[in-house]
């Protein structure tokens, strides 16, 4: 069985779109966010950390070359060390000092976000520094000698560059016009963008409201025509099916109107159609009467016998017709029926008149139906069976739904007439005899109430020789 993880069924389908489109609204809306965030944070530190680098190279490009290397070594000497004893100036230490410090970075998340960090600042001291200085950064080698260190912009990213917590350091060196270098070191706390917490909360709280409220919507869209499919599942099954109640959106309630009128439609056809069939029946049996009655008065025995057999075959023929053209209308309600019994009844039957039936197979649990339509239907297959294949085996297979297949042995059916002997009143041209022709209506019938049951009715020759009818009536789940 494959298994897919679309969803098949459309309010699954959905209720998965539309929250998939609010999930990626909300990713995308959190990562411009952190993307805003990460722009200000690093422009804010190459700000600072070119306003830095620039003064102090300024100041030391007119020294003489040995007083230059002696403020450089000073500077040098002179390591930052974090994280500060004192905040800066104008800004409080957190109640607590450096713990509550670590303790309101555990109320941020950091996405990691790539940023060309190294372009940006060394744009940013070429502008301050002019074109007649050289600027190269690049990271910090692992055994480096020292450096001159730039202290880092924040507060709270000293506290975590002191801890290592996602620290990178870079080697900023600048060459002065006379060639000489100095190298500055900085500190970059490469977490990513910082993000509180509590606009992870407000997010997923957002996006459970939305599905919520997704949910309903699709509830409200996907119900009415989980109704209109039951509905239209019951038409030919009901002789008279409940108006579907219309509701929902405009769109839902038309489709609902549309087939209710549908319905009604349908139910006033079926109406005028029996009382048709019913003035045709009365009509058709008085001079089936008369004539029988007249026959019975004639001298000549062999032609008495002829038209007597004549007007059986027609009055069968108008008892079939009736029973086909009849359809839905036969008013017989729906009950349990015990298939078991009642293929052991057909096979008693027909044994009696010395067919040879067999019967495999059992059925689970009685099948919800109705039981003289469903009997007339297997009696129809049996016979046929027996009439044009000897012998019926009769084989019952039961599940999901309830399969009774009717084998014969006799010749088959050309396969380019397997589905037109379905077709009422035909009949093969082998068969277009009294003794065994029929009237064409029989498997029209068991095809009629098949499908009035949900079910199926289909034939296929068997490769062994013979004939196979399989009767297919589905369970509910």
């Amino acid at each position: 069985m494959r298994l897919s993880l679309w969803p098949r069924t459309l309010f699954w389908r959905l209720l998965a779109a539309s929250v998939g489109a609010v999930l990626a609204a909300q990713a995308v809306g959190l990562w411009l966010i952190a993307q805003e965030r990460e722009g200000f944070v690093l422009q804010s530190s190459v700000r600072e950390w070119t306003r830095r680098i620039a003064e102090t190279t300024l100041m030391l490009q007119p020294l003489p070359a040995a007083e230059r290397a002696q403020a450089v070594s000073e500077l040098t000497a002179a390591r930052d060390d974090f994280p500060p004893a004192y905040p800066p100036r104008g800004r409080r230490l957190p109640p607590g000092g450096p713990r509550a410090a670590r303790d309101a970075e555990r109320g941020f998340v950091r996405l990691p976000l790539l940023s060309d960090f190294e372009q940006t600042l060394k744009a940013a001291l070429h502008a301050a520094l002019g074109p007649g200085f050289a600027v190269d950064v690049a990271p910090t080698p692992q055994d480096a000698p020292p450096a001159i260190p730039v202290p880092v912009p924040f507060y709270e990213a000293r506290e975590l560059a002191a801890r290592q917590l996602g620290a990178r350091r870079y080697d900023v060196t600048v060459r002065f016009p006379d060639g000489g270098p100095i190298v500055y070191r900085v500190t970059r706390v490469a977490g990513g963008a910082p993000l509180p917490r509590n606009l992870f909360v407000n997010l997923t709280l957002v996006v459970v409201l939305l599905v919520i409220a997704l949910y309903v919507a699709a509830r409200n869209i996907t119900r009415p025509l989980s109704d209109l499919a039951r509905a239209a599942d019951s038409v030919g099954r009901q002789v008279r099916p409940a108006q579907l109640e219309e509701r929902g959106a405009r769109e839902l309630r038309d489709a609902a109107r549309a087939f209710n009128t549908m319905q009604d439609r349908l139910r006033r056809y079926l109406d005028s159609r029996t009382r048709v069939l019913a003035a045709m029946s009365h009509d058709l049996k008085t001079p089936l009467t008369r004539l029988r009655l007249q026959v019975e008065a004639l001298e000549n025995p062999p032609m008495q016998a002829r038209i007597s057999r004549e007007l059986d075959e027609m009055e069968s023929m108008v008892h079939e017709a009736l029973a086909l053209f009849r359809g839905l209308d036969d008013g017989e309600p729906a009950a349990p029926v015990d298939v078991d019994a009642l293929l052991a009844q057909l096979r008693g039957e027909f044994t009696d008149m010395g067919a040879t039936v067999t019967v495999s197979g059992r059925s689970l649990a009685p099948y919800f139906g109705k039981p003289q339509a469903l009997k007339r239907c297997l009696t129809n297959l049996v016979a046929n069976a027996v009439k044009f294949g000897t012998r019926a085996d009769i084989a019952v297979e039961d599940g999901a739904e309830l399969v009774i297949r009717v084998r014969d042995s006799g010749p088959g059916i050309p396969e380019s007439e397997l589905e037109r002997v379905f077709e009422p009143f035909y009949r093969l041209e082998s068969s277009r005899n009294r003794d065994s022709g029929g009237t064409g209506l029989g498997l029209s019938i068991a095809r009629d109430i098949a499908q009035s049951h949900g079910g199926s009715l289909t034939l296929r020759n068997l490769e062994s020789g013979g004939l196979e009818a399989r009767l297919t009536l589905p369970r509910p789940p």
